[in-house]
């Protein structure tokens, strides 16, 4: 009898669970790009396909090819697909009689690079999934191209345009803003089990845990990321809570609940094992994030997997306690989380989970295992550690993303290739090109602590403290008999201004002729040379050039003359002492008239002329 019900159970749980809100799947979506012939020119969306590896942050242009025979794509195609121009070939195949995987998978054998399922329906886009795992479905895993799924209104379009013209159809495939890229940090939820018994669909997860482990805790690590793990969960219908299935499969008095994972409730493990270890895993995160150590429930579930196995009878309360002390995670904090699970009341981590299963803004609910949710938007694709980090680096802000991302395996450096058509300073070495993982930016670098600014195409120039060190702040610069002059000043932020005796722009600066333009030495008996930036003015006989007053004077003074000389500058000297006394007189007599002034306001004081040590002395008797 309890066999029986099983199905039916499930079935409710699963019911109940999705009453709780409208249930949304929402289609994750591209768009196709029509590049020629003209009349089919126009963007149109497309459905991401659950399968194959969606080219997150970049596109695909190539030439559509519509087969002659097998047009359904359900059977191997006898000849490799090319195209007349050499491009990547865009296989369109018709919907019906096979799996959406096996279609791509033999447009994929036949040389591909893509793959379009036109519907043969007029609806709304829908997401084209994998089949359940079976011996004949193992292709599903070796599927490495993109799919996307169209209107029938856009593949009947494109049919028309192939027989009516031998002019290829050349078609975009964009994946750049499928993937919110909103600023420097990416937020991601996994959407696993604990369960390592659930066949192809478990082995899948955890194959996925242990090989993007490395680079999830580098990300985690320099903050660049912000990890979320969850885990589906159901509740028991009322009417089932005395059941033996439900006391079998949920704690907490039915809330909290996850299916046999034998199938049988007279042995081996039961169905509320898999939600205490769930909930151990979620408080894991939760305490180790608590302590600044949020990575470590990679290592845990990794761990915990090879150590405490189903398969292996030691998936238990008592192993994992062990991973626990390896890892120097606090038991007692990990055993507070998780509360009681025989207890008849909510539980916070578990009734959280619940709630934030079902969707919310543009996030559909979360009703297969694995899930994986980036910047609130559903993954789409195959769950590979390389493809699931391209998807990551996808949604950086552009020029944000850390180094991982634009390494030779995961990005194509644009920046290498005449530097991407940025401005380049060829004498520095200095380019405005910044490779990013979706291509490139050109933005004025910042080289050695100076800040160029321009528009990154055709100009920059260096700004700030210390722009004269970088190509002399774009100024004009010349160098001539040994000597280097420059119209560049560290005193000036900005701009250009040609030195003394120069004459320009300060991009280009040309020496004055102070000579010949008698704005210097013109004093009697001088004779004026123009030099490059200056000029020498040389006096007649023994004569001395004072440039500040362009005159002469001699050069061996009479002792009359010295003495003058002496006198003037003794004279100054007195001056200037006699002025300094004076001073410190009036500001003294000015400080004691302030202090008798202000002090009259508090005392009698019979006589104005009182000195300062009478009342002092008063004071003190």
């Amino acid at each position: 009898m309890d066999q029986q019900l099983t199905p039916l159970l499930l079935c409710l749980l699963l019911a109940t669970i999705v009453s709780t809100a409208t249930s949304r799947f929402i289609v994750e979506k591209n768009t196709v790009k029509v590049i020629s012939p003209e009349e089919l020119t126009g963007e149109r969306e497309a459905a991401i396909a659950n399968y194959g590896i969606p080219n997150y942050g970049g596109s695909l242009t190539g030439v559509i090819v519509y087969p002659d025979t097998k047009t359904n794509g359900c059977d191997e195609f006898d000849t490799k697909f090319k195209s007349k121009s050499k491009r990547a070939v865009i296989l369109l195949v018709d919907r019906g009689d096979c799996y959406f995987a096996l279609k791509s998978w033999n447009a994929q054998q036949a040389g591909a690079a893509a793959v379009l399922v036109g519907d043969n329906v007029q609806e709304p886009l829908l997401t084209m999934d994998t089949p359940e795992e079976s011996f004949e479905t193992e292709y599903v895993e070796n599927i490495t191209i993109p799919s996307a799924f169209i209107t029938r209104s856009f593949t009947e379009a494109l049919k028309k345009q192939l027989k009516k013209s031998n002019e290829e159809i050349v078609v975009k495939i964009d994946w750049t803003e499928s993937m919110p890229h909103p600023d420097e940090r990416v937020e991601y939820e996994f959407w696993t089990n604990s369960n390592d018994e659930c066949g192809a669909r478990c082995d899948e997860q955890m194959d996925f845990v242990k090989n993007f482990k490395g680079h999830a805790q580098l990300l985690e690590r320099g903050n660049y990321t912000l990890f979320t793990p969850h885990y589906i969960t159901w509740y028991c219908p009322e009417a089932f809570l005395l059941s033996k299935q439900c006391k079998s499969q949920c704690i907490n008095n039915g809330r909290y609940c996850a299916p046999d994972p034998e199938q049988d409730f007279d042995s081996g493990y039961d169905g509320k094992d898999i939600v205490i270890e769930n909930l151990r895993q979620l408080c894991v995160h939760r305490v180790a994030n608590s302590l600044g150590r949020s990575w470590v429930w990679w290592d845990f579930v990794t761990d915990y997997h090879i150590r405490c196995s189903m398969k292996n009878q030691k998936y238990s309360k008592d192993c994992a306690e062990k991973v626990l002390k390896s890892l120097s995670l606090p038991l007692d904090k990990i055993g507070e989380c998780m509360g009681d699970p025989a207890a008849d009341k909510d539980n916070d981590i578990m009734k959280t989970e619940q709630l934030v299963q079902v969707g919310h803004g543009g996030r559909g609910d979360v009703t297969i295992l694995p899930t994986l949710v980036i910047n609130n938007i559903q993954y789409r694709g195959k769950l590979e550690s390389t493809a699931v980090l391209r998807a990551i680096c996808a949604g950086f802000k552009e020029s944000t993303e850390p180094h991982v991302c634009l390494t030779q395996d995961m990005e194509t450096n644009e920046c290498l290739d005449n530097d991407g058509g940025c401005w380049r300073d060829k004498k520095l070495n200095v380019t405005a090109c910044h490779d990013t993982y979706r291509g490139r930016i050109c933005k004025c670098p910042l080289v050695s602590g100076v800040q160029w600014e321009g528009n990154g195409y055709s100009s920059c120039k260096a700004v700030g403290p210390g722009r004269c060190s970088a190509n002399n702040g774009g100024c004009w610069t010349e160098s001539k008999d040994g000597k280097t002059i420059s119209a560049c000043s560290d005193s000036n932020l900005n701009g250009c201004k040609c030195p003394s005796g120069f004459d320009g722009d300060g991009y280009t600066c040309v020496d004055i002729d102070e000579c010949k333009a008698k704005t210097a030495c013109q004093c009697d008996g001088c004779s004026c040379t123009n030099t490059w930036g200056g000029y020498d003015c040389k006096c007649k006989g023994d004569l001395i050039y004072i440039k500040g007053e362009d005159t002469c004077i001699a050069k061996n003074m009479s002792t009359s003359g010295w003495f003058l000389t002496i006198l003037v500058l003794s004279c100054v000297i007195g001056l200037g002492i006699g002025g300094f006394v004076y001073y410190k007189f009036r500001l003294r007599s000015y400080m004691d008239s302030e202090i008798v002034a202000i002090m009259s306001q508090y005392m009698p004081i019979d006589n104005q002329n009182i000195e300062i040590n009478t009342v002092r002395e008063d004071a003190q008797a």
